[in-house]
């Protein structure tokens, strides 16, 4: 049976890769994946051949990607962060029984990880994460979802704050938090993680609310156990200290 690998490459360099990550991409002929993703992949393997659509054509590259492995071809599929979160992992799968092919996913590193090890660690206990894209996920199922992580006081991670044509949600769900929380509840953002310009800063959940996040940004909102402790963001895990 013919195989495609569908892997997550983090932020995009080398060193932010899992080994086995990289070893896919060196051992690949052909590369798919949305143009940005490839754009930072491309100087690290700049002798593979290359397929790119941009962001709305997911489908269209899934099965770009699925025909060029039907016809012999080592493909890998790439998304950044992990292949499974947020990642074309899924559609890959859903689209895969119609061509004969066998899929490997690969595990990357979601920013999730990446982001809160930055921080420090706010997600040593039970988190949520939750994307504010409503792209394919209708708001009001989003408002659900981030009223339910709020009430069961889950540290939470929110992928896809913003945007030009949502620059207000990340202002609507610390709203919504604001409804079980203290405004004075740590939380903390992360930009560009594993990339060039990447920063991080900790604040208060009353100062999140103006924070002008970007697409690029990964939003931490603690729970009300989170604190500062020497300038990181941290969720005890509630080992008891003799």
């Amino acid at each position: 049976m013919k195989k495609l690998t569908v892997v997550g490459i983090g932020g995009g360099k080398a060193e932010g890769m899992t080994a086995a990550a990289f070893e896919v991409l060196e051992a690949a002929e052909v590369i798919v994946g949305y143009t940005a993703y490839c754009d930072l992949v491309k100087p690290q393997f700049p002798d593979k051949e290359y397929f790119s659509t941009p962001m709305t054509q997911e489908i269209e590259r899934c099965r770009l990607a699925l025909e060029k492995a039907t016809g012999g071809s080592r493909v890998a599929v790439i998304c950044s962060g992990d292949a499974g979160i947020y990642g074309m992992a899924s559609p890959i799968l859903e689209l895969a029984p119609e061509y004969g092919v066998e899929v490997e996913i690969v595990p990357g590193v979601t920013a999730a990880s990446s982001g809160a090890a930055l921080l420090g660690s706010p997600l040593t206990a039970d988190f949520a994460v939750v994307s504010l894209s409503d792209l394919l996920t209708p708001w009001e199922t989003i408002e659900k979802r981030l009223e339910a992580a709020a009430a069961g006081d889950f540290a939470t991670v929110i992928y896809n704050p913003a945007s030009k044509k949502r620059a207000d949600y990340l202002r609507k769900a610390c709203e919504i938090f604001l409804k079980y929380r203290s405004p004075e509840t740590v939380c903390g953002v992360a930009r560009n993680v594993g990339r060039d310009g990447e920063e991080t800063r900790i604040m208060t959940l009353a100062a999140l609310m103006d924070y002008a996040a970007d697409m690029f940004t990964t939003v931490f909102i603690g729970s009300a156990g989170t604190r500062i402790i020497g300038g990181r963001m941290v969720t005890p895990r509630g080992y008891r200290h003799e």
